[in-house]
């Protein structure tokens, strides 16, 4: 089987856009979540192979996002629905759909240099990078209203013969938006996607370290989408991201020089690991405790940008790092208090978190006489 395509150049890049009849489409393409219609009707999830890398990439964000929960679904599916049956001179599919499959599909163009052709259909199922929703809710519309539906085309992006990093790739671009996928997310693909900047997964590779070592006092800790660790969560994985990024550009030039790699990176989380467990032992009974703001986000992204203040001039050696940097932080104990839950949005008032962060930054730095590097 064929369809009537027109082939699409760029730079090295080669998809298709095509027509789809609403019919002829939802019969070919894959839904990974169960969507739901009002009264409770949905559509089952196809099964997933386990060595299907992009269903099971997909599936899992789906699972884990709070855009992609069962509840937001039915709603979001129903209202797509519900102005797919009040639209009458507006198209009700304006967008395009994009859709992938690992076979090269064969495209025979015509001789008039248009770029339209016939384009071979898929032996197996399109997976759906962008437009799940909206195809659910065409279904169901098409449950209700078959006369309807057939008169509906669907536009749609189509890549073909691409690996399972091009699919992944795809749907991270389309949907890092804060309302689409969580930051979160995007923290742990930073090493998987060709697009990321090298600095980016230097940190997200510091970051990951902080969160599954066994000796990193943020061990489980972090917050992150998916995360299996019922422990009390003290800062979310994209803030935490957020401020080993910014130390990380402060030192590019350095990291870069020594070599950006995963063994470069396992000394700044050592470097990082030995700062916490310092300010863990001046704050002994602040530390994890509810009472106290220190190991809340504020005070925590604070102690990262100490600990980026530090390092350049006393990382090395490694050997008693803790203990040189415990005496070092010393005068941090006898301020504790300032740390107390009561009166802290007081004591270190500001406009909000930014600024606050900053403040507490700067505090303790002077307590520690250690001098506040500039940012880039």
């Amino acid at each position: 089987m064929s369809m009537i395509a027109t082939q699409v150049r760029q730079k090295d890049a080669i998809f298709y856009f095509a027509s789809y009849p609403s019919e002829k489409l939802l019969g070919k393409v894959r839904f990974i979540s169960r969507y739901y219609e009002e009264g409770g009707a949905g559509i089952p999830a196809e099964e997933i192979p386990a060595d299907d890398d992009v269903a099971q990439f997909i599936a899992r964000i789906e699972r884990s996002d709070k855009a992609f929960q069962r509840q937001l679904s039915r709603e979001k599916v129903r209202a797509i629905r519900n102005f797919y049956e009040t639209a009458v001179t507006q198209p009700p599919i304006p967008g395009t759909v994009l859709l992938f499959t690992p076979q090269k599909l064969h495209f025979e163009a015509w001789s008039d240099g248009s770029g339209v052709g016939k384009l071979q259909e898929p032996e197996e199922k399109f997976f759906i990078i962008d437009g799940q929703h909206r195809l659910a809710a065409l279904q169901f519309y098409e449950h209700t209203h078959p006369d309807d539906a057939k008169n509906i085309a669907v536009p749609c992006v189509i890549f073909d013969g691409r690996s399972e990093d091009f699919a992944t790739e795809m749907f991270v671009i389309i949907n890092s938006t804060p309302t689409r996928i969580n930051k979160s997310h995007l923290v742990d693909l930073y090493e998987r996607v060709s697009w990321a900047e090298p600095d980016r997964r230097f940190a997200a590779h510091v970051v990951e370290m902080l969160y599954s070592e066994g000796d990193s006092p943020l061990r489980y800790r972090i917050n992150r989408l998916g995360g299996r660790s019922r422990q009390e969560k003290w800062i979310l994985q994209a803030e935490l991201f957020n401020e080993i990024h910014r130390w990380v550009k402060k030192d590019w030039g350095r990291i870069e020089a020594a070599g950006a790699d995963k063994r470069h990176a396992a000394n700044y989380y050592g470097v990082a690991r030995d700062f916490l467990k310092a300010a863990a032992a001046v704050w002994p009974d602040a530390w994890g405790n509810a009472n106290y703001m220190v190991t809340k986000p504020v005070t925590l992204k604070a102690l990262i940008r100490v600990c980026a203040d530090l390092a350049p001039d006393d990382a090395v050696p490694a050997e008693d790092r803790v203990a040189r940097w415990t005496a070092r932080l010393g005068p941090w104990t006898e301020q504790v208090a300032e740390f107390r839950n009561e009166g802290f949005y007081e004591r270190f008032a500001a406009k909000g978190q930014v600024e606050r962060v900053a403040k507490v930054h700067r505090e303790l730095a002077k307590l520690a006489n250690i001098a506040v590097r500039g940012r880039n």
